[in-house]
């Protein structure tokens, strides 16, 4: 592996110059209207990131929450194919390209010879043009391969066979038809998709209509669940999802108007693949519950759907454990 900077750590210096000479009332209105859209609930057929100061905000604002997001999504397909390495990556409605950056970490052990080839497809070039610089300025050999190419995101879309394709934050923006179009068409094109929205009951919904169509297009689902059977959970009475712990710099507690030094991402996902994968026989769907001589681990499990395990001093090892094991961990630790 070459001494490349670390990607977190790239990313965070890319980002540091981004808003340099951009006034902070600027940034700060794009943001807040940026947040009024990301919140809101009607899709949208136009690039919600109009101009550079949108594409800025944007990028200070939301980007290293969805590197963390698509980061930990990757670690858990790893986890359930650890012999397997993309040769190419499709990342569509990449935006500034978060995922892209997410990617380019997963694989970097490769060496830069073997990392993803990876095409960052979105409709606004103010973002292409500003992901495109960003890459540029990471260090990362990987990241300055990319190819960012605009295309339309919808039914009319038609990707080339990849390896890999994210889809990251994206299907929130789209009608109901253009969802189904674009997972069937990754479906059609990769090895394995990747599909993330934030950890909301809709978003959730999102992903569950996703993961549906992904297994009837013949994928399986490598992760977070652990089958590729119906959701256990019951429509309308809760949602799975996950978090991400996003560490803040300077800059972004600037730019969100906060004050602690981190902030955790909540978002759901499914990874769904052609090739034979493992899933975890349990995974923790829920922050575990510590108590005095006692942990309480909701769990989805393989053949007993929702299960609520309860382990105590009395199981030893198990117990300490249950003590370190965090939410979306599988279960047993391997």
């Amino acid at each position: 592996m070459n001494a490349s900077p670390r990607t977190p750590d790239a990313l965070r210096a890319a980002l540091a110059g981004l808003l340099d000479g951009l006034p902070p009332t600027k940034a700060a209105q794009a943001v807040d209207r940026l947040i009024a859209n990301y919140r809101g609930t009607t899709p949208t057929d136009a690039p919600v990131l109009r101009d550079r100061a949108d594409v800025a905000a944007y990028a200070a604002y939301r980007m290293p929450a969805t590197f963390e997001a698509v980061r930990s999504a990757l670690a858990a397909l790893r986890d359930a194919a650890p012999d397997w390495t993309p040769a190419t990556h499709t990342d569509v409605g990449g935006g500034t390209g978060a995922a892209a950056w997410a990617v380019a970490e997963a694989w970097e052990e490769t060496g830069d010879d073997r990392a993803p080839r990876t095409t960052v497809l979105d409709w606004a070039e103010p973002a292409l043009g500003l992901g495109r610089e960003l890459a540029d300025a990471s260090g990362l050999p990987a990241l300055r391969a990319a190819e960012w190419r605009r295309a339309r995101i919808g039914s009319a879309l038609r990707l080339d066979a990849a390896d890999l394709v994210t889809v990251s934050y994206v299907l929130k923006e789209l009608t109901p038809a253009d969802r189904d179009a674009l997972v069937d068409e990754a479906a059609r094109t990769a090895s394995a998709v990747v599909v993330v929205e934030p950890g909301t009951p809709d978003g959730y919904e999102r992903i569950i209509a996703a993961r549906d169509r992904l297994v009837a297009a013949g994928l399986r689902v490598a992760a977070p669940c652990p089958h590729s059977g119906a959701c256990p959970i019951e429509p309308g009475s809760d949602w799975c999802h996950f978090s991400a712990r996003v560490s803040r710099s300077s800059l972004h507690r600037q730019v969100k108007g906060g004050s602690l030094a981190y902030e955790d991402e909540k978002f759901a996902y499914v990874a769904a693949t052609r090739f034979p994968a493992e899933p975890v026989a349990a995974r923790v769907v829920r922050r575990p519950q510590i108590r005095k001589g006692q942990v309480l681990l909701d769990l989805c499990t393989t053949d007993e759907g929702l299960r609520r395990d309860t382990v105590t001093k009395r199981h030893g090892t198990r117990y300490k454990e249950a003590r370190d094991v965090e939410w979306g961990d599988a279960w047993p630790p391997a």
